[in-house]
């Protein structure tokens, strides 16, 4: 291939020199993980559903005419290896700039550099593009329009809330999932055993199920695995094999991939609510403990938990309602880490509740109410009677006193077109307020109708 048809490859900065294709950084000091990207989209391990042979992605690239794609999905799932694979397989000229550490003025080059050189079919790789604020964004527009350069975005964030809508609509969204430990497992195995680009030359050893149990210790992220991988190795003589004391020391120190304010965090929370409205204890423990691993500020569950005490339990339970409150007074006042203690006790008691939403409903029929009909005057017995001028309007004439009458039922109507809003399920404490209201329902049938 002639020189001017060859990629370049860039760092983070646009000036690096270029490399050719099928050439990599690969000096001894780079991390394992970096060594052992990829080459092609048909050494990318995963991501089956859209890589498969047949599938849209790979014929677009083995046409050469795909136009901006945007890579959505966790760390380490291989975001920045396809968009490396993309560029290697159709020759382009590649630039690879991170959103962190980018500006403008560096983008205004870019750009320009790129309407130079059209003939290079420039690939600009934007990593964490969902750090890029709007005006960096639409800078990329007219670009992406013309085709002067083709925009291959990498985020972790849903890209329907920080990537612009033109943007968007001008790119192929890609969905990318976490690894599955056996694939994470393979491309360990392969390291181990790899002499120009891993760790071959070491002689460590270790068996498929050790490297199964890393894999799964890495949640899905394979930047992870190798890199613990290599820590691993680098730390033993040449030709031992891991053990599992090894890969213990390695379990002490893992943490849980959660990162506050971001896709994982609202993700769990989500999964921590429907898990407590569908009734499921174990379930409820489990995200309410990975969000105490993540590091989730208890006060944020405590309010969860005081909001579905109204909305999915209500008054099948009403004493859900005060246990919350209580346990986010005491969330305050205790702190971490005994206040898990606390957050256990009311997920459980609110996961375990008899359920029902009536207020919730009851509430959304009565703003519907005043939507689609006139507001309805107080009806003068209800009104207020305080007042010369009250009292000469006849405010509070004609009320009956509840107290007066049997059970507390006069009859009386409170508004001047009755509406029926709050339906009681019967689960729990409502099936006796259903009773109730049955019951009142007959004693006024016997009362005339009076407003």
């Amino acid at each position: 291939m002639p020189a001017a048809d060859q990629p370049e490859f860039f760092a983070e900065e646009p000036a690096a020199p270029s490399l050719g294709l099928g050439e990599k950084r690969t000096g001894p000091h780079q991390p394992l993980a970096a060594r052992m990207r990829p080459r092609r989209l048909a050494e990318v391990v995963g991501q089956e559903h859209m890589l498969k042979p047949g599938s849209l992605l790979p014929r677009l690239v083995a046409q050469n005419r795909f136009g901006s794609l945007l890579f959505y999905g966790p760390p380490g799932c291989g975001k920045t290896s396809i968009a490396e694979a993309i560029a290697h397989e159709t020759g382009s000229r590649f630039v690879r700039i991170n959103a962190v550490m980018s500006n403008v003025a560096e983008l205004r080059e870019i750009l320009a550099t790129a309407r130079r050189r059209p003939e290079a079919a420039t690939i600009l790789f934007i990593d964490e593009l969902h750090r890029f604020n709007k005006s960096q964004q639409d800078l990329l527009l007219p670009d992406v329009e013309e085709g002067t350069v083709r925009l291959i975005g990498a985020t972790t964030h849903n890209p329907g809330f920080y990537v612009n809508p033109p943007l968007l609509s001008r790119s192929h969204l890609f969905r990318l999932e976490p690894l599955a430990p056996a694939a994470i497992a393979g491309v360990l195995a392969a390291a181990l055993a790899d002499g120009e680009r891993g760790l071959g030359t070491r002689g460590v050893t270790a068996e498929p199920k050790l490297l199964a149990d890393l894999a799964v210790l890495c949640d899905g992220d394979l930047r992870r695995a190798l890199n613990a991988l290599e820590v691993l190795v680098l730390g033993l003589p040449e030709g031992v094999a891991l053990s599992v004391a090894d890969l213990e020391v390695f379990a002490r120190e893992r943490r849980i991939r959660y990162d506050a304010d971001e896709d994982e965090h609202y993700d769990t929370i989500s999964a921590f609510i429907k898990s407590c409205r569908g009734s499921d204890p174990d379930a409820a423990m489990y995200w309410l403990a990975k969000m105490l691993a993540g590091g989730e500020d208890p006060r944020f569950i405590a309010r969860r938990l005081v909001i579905l005490a109204s909305e999915d339990v209500g008054l099948a339970d009403p004493q859900a309602l005060p246990l919350t409150v209580a346990a986010h007074h005491a969330c305050d006042f205790i702190g971490l880490p005994e206040a898990e203690l606390t957050l256990a006790h009311a997920t459980l008691y609110i996961a375990t509740a008899a359920k029902s939403n009536s207020a919730t409903l009851a509430l959304a029929a009565a703003h519907a109410a005043l939507k689609t009909a006139p507001v309805q005057p107080v009806p003068l017995p209800l009104r207020d009677k305080s007042g010369a001028a009250s009292k000469q309007n006849a405010h509070g004439k004609g009320y009956l006193y509840s107290h007066d009458y049997p059970e507390n039922i006069s009859g009386q109507n409170y508004l001047e077109q009755p509406l029926s809003l709050y339906t009681p399920k019967t689960a729990g404490w409502e099936a006796k307020i259903a009773d109730r209201l049955a019951r009142w329902q007959e004693l006024k049938a016997k009362q005339p109708t009076r407003i």
